[in-house]
């Protein structure tokens, strides 16, 4: 779907069985009642802008939130022209959501940030959210330093990009969560520039925290292994991800990496409406520490095609060769332990094909297809073997 200056609109309804399948997921937590497991998405977005030409409305936000029972954390898109109008219209759209949804403040180095930070924190944002790739800049932007100095006085979540397009920015990270215990500086896209150490360093700054707003199933693994559950919070990439697909996923990587029950219920809300609502967050433990997780060699196999073919999509290729590899490694005897992993994955792969498809004519160069995130899911279905599946989702 494209709108009317072109950006695409994607269409974030999400299959009901694949719903039906994470409420289900979702009372587990709690004894079966779904409804008791309080679901924050701490990373989704609405804009009309962004040079990537993704958009997304908050009605749309909303009525994607509602279909996941979830609530959400909202933020803008990349505005070239800058910022206060567009914060105003998070704060709006937040006010007027019924408390579905929650603003925080998006702010740029390069436009004042102190001020801004001061007067969307006023206006009623929860927080602020920084871009160093959208806005080109590192965490030591001396430009920051009052923001930092304001957010640590309020006691705010802070979000910072650490996903793809820039470089290691976990040093910086350590530095601004020591100099100001205050700030509650939150990681987006699990920190992967500097997963393979910060872990160690989470443990030491309780104010140092993750977002799981990511698709590696190996990079989230080793997140709910090294980081203390209470600093990891589930986040989506709305309207990139999808709330209700990544909710499962992210329970299905917590159970394998060794997370109970009540960690996780921590993980998917409960610490992130906390750091919303000014509360002292809650103790999770120690990581796991579980980082020889189980492989089963005949689903890494199909992992590794699906990751496969997610990175070439990620830089703008649409081979399918990938995914068709993916396929054939998901033909097991039926009689095998892989098999009903396997069938649910295809199930998956068949539902990624009818989106693309019936989305094609309004594709566009540069942009990963729809029903990305069904590969997602997919690719965590294929190493969490330890979590058992349905035995068919019913998607065809």
């Amino acid at each position: 779907m494209s709108g009317p200056d072109g950006g695409a609109r994607p269409d974030l309804n999400v299959a009901p069985q694949l719903v039906d399948w994470w409420r289900a997921a979702r009372g587990e937590l709690n004894g079966g009642d779904a409804a008791a497991v309080h679901v924050v998405d701490a990373h989704t977005h609405i804009g009309e802008h962004d040079p990537d030409t993704m958009r997304c409305s908050a009605a749309e936000l909303i009525a994607h939130l509602e279909q996941s029972e979830a609530d959400g954390v909202v933020f803008p898109l990349r505005e070239p022209d800058g910022y206060p109008h567009y914060n105003d219209l998070a704060i709006a759209a937040a006010a007027e959501s019924g408390g579905r949804l929650t603003a925080l403040g998006r702010v740029d180095p390069a436009r004042s940030p102190a001020q801004e930070a001061r007067r969307v924190l006023d206006a009623g944002a929860r927080g602020l959210k920084l871009h160093p790739r959208g806005e080109e800049f590192q965490l030591d932007d001396a430009r920051l330093e009052e923001t930092w100095a304001i957010a640590h006085e309020r006691q705010v979540p802070v979000i910072v990009h650490a996903g793809r397009g820039i470089p290691s920015l976990g040093a910086h990270a350590v530095q601004v969560a020591t100099r100001y215990p205050g700030v509650r500086l939150i990681l987006a896209h699990a920190g992967i520039s500097d997963l393979s150490w910060i872990g160690r360093q989470a443990q030491e700054l309780p104010n140092l925290y993750f977002d799981t707003s990511w698709w590696s199933p190996a990079d989230l693994l080793t997140l709910f292994a090294t980081v203390p559950a209470g600093q990891i919070l589930f986040a989506s990439d709305a309207p990139y991800g999808r709330t209700s697909t990544t909710a499962l996923g992210m329970v299905r990587l917590a159970r394998q990496a060794g997370l109970d029950d009540a960690r996780i219920r921590l993980v998917m809300g409960e610490q992130m409406q906390r750091l919303l609502d000014g509360e002292e967050p809650l103790d999770g433990g120690q990581p796991s520490g579980v980082t020889k997780i189980a492989v089963d060699v005949l689903l890494d196999r199909v992992s590794g095609y699906i990751s496969a073919a997610f990175g070439q999509l990620t830089a703008g290729a649409q081979n399918p060769e990938m995914l068709s590899l993916a396929r054939l490694s998901c033909a097991v005897p039926a009689d095998s332990e892989q098999a009903a992993h396997c069938r649910v994955i295809v199930e998956l792969l068949d539902e990624y094909d009818r989106v693309v498809a019936a989305a094609a004519e309004h594709e566009r160069a540069g942009m990963m297809p729809p029903g990305v995130y069904l590969l997602g899911l997919a690719g965590w279905i294929a190493r969490t073997p330890d979590v058992p599946v349905p035995e068919t989702l019913g998607l065809s």
